[in-house]
């Protein structure tokens, strides 16, 4: 476990980046928006704001923090000499940015042993919705926090009563496959929701407002933030065949239907 008092400046920093990153990015969607390229599809959008925003956390990350690595969606990879690494998404949800949905966040997470979700260990997390006002944090072994308020996951009393959120690729045949799957799930849940932003899907995880969180091919830079978020208010957080979360698969989840849902997943091949 690191010094409490190291945690707590890194949980300062990510809170103070993140949310002057947020201000600027919402000040920027008020101008208007302009895609600047598409990625691994016509749907997989960046904006000039992403580039932005990205450049202004990584600068004022290395003016705080010489020496610490910088992984982050739209740039090059920046090595760290002190082990521990920024993981950033500078706009989580651009499709959302991109329409003028209000379900976008700046989602900054650090963490210790490089940027492999297999390896590596989260010691502090910030996520910020401008729009909606709210700002999530944790820091290991600290608790997770919304705007001062410590944060809890829901107890549903079965998964049949229970929220479930999810993602779609942005490989469209991949999409119509993840339709027939949540066909096959959608009949032993309450109801499913898709929002569009992974970092608020796991943190509303561990605000109660959802029971699960289920999705496959999320980037690091996707779920580094939240899954330490959720994990502190209390989710059960695995991936493929009990691993960590990562790319394969990131399950959040609350205990009480933790083993409920992901025998519900496997019988829906999720």
């Amino acid at each position: 476990m690191p010094e409490p008092a190291l945690s707590d400046a890194l949980l300062r920093l990510a809170r103070s980046v993140a949310t002057e990153a947020a201000e600027l990015a919402a000040s920027r969607r008020s101008e208007g928006v302009e895609v600047a390229a598409t990625k691994s599809s016509l749907v997989d959008v960046v904006t000039h704001t992403d580039r932005e925003v990205e450049e202004f956390i990584r600068a004022r990350l290395a003016a705080e923090r010489p020496g610490d690595g910088f992984f982050g969606e739209e740039g090059a990879p920046d090595d760290s000499t002190t082990g521990l690494t920024w993981v950033v998404d500078p706009i989580d949800g651009t499709v959302n940015f991109l329409y003028g949905i209000p379900q976008w966040a700046v989602s900054i997470a650090v963490v210790e042993n490089g940027p492999d979700p297999q390896r590596w260990r989260a010691l502090a997390a910030c996520v910020v919705n401008p729009l909606a006002g709210e700002v999530y944090e944790a820091r290991l072994g600290g608790g997770a926090w919304l705007s001062g308020r410590r944060l809890a996951v829901s107890t549903p009393a079965s998964l049949e009563q229970s929220l479930v959120g999810t993602g779609f690729s942005y490989d469209s045949d991949r999409r119509v496959e993840q339709a027939a799957i949540l066909g096959r799930l959608i009949g032993r849940v309450r109801d499913i929701r898709r929002m569009g932003a992974a970092s608020l899907d796991l943190c509303a995880v561990a605000a109660g407002r959802l029971d699960a969180y289920v999705e496959r091919g999320l980037k690091p830079w996707d779920h580094a933030a939240g899954v330490l978020i959720a994990a502190e208010a209390g989710a059960v957080l695995q991936g493929e065949d009990g691993r960590a979360p990562d790319e394969a698969l990131t399950v959040a989840v609350a205990p009480q239907i933790a083993d409920e849902l992901i025998t519900a997943l496997a019988d829906a091949r999720f």
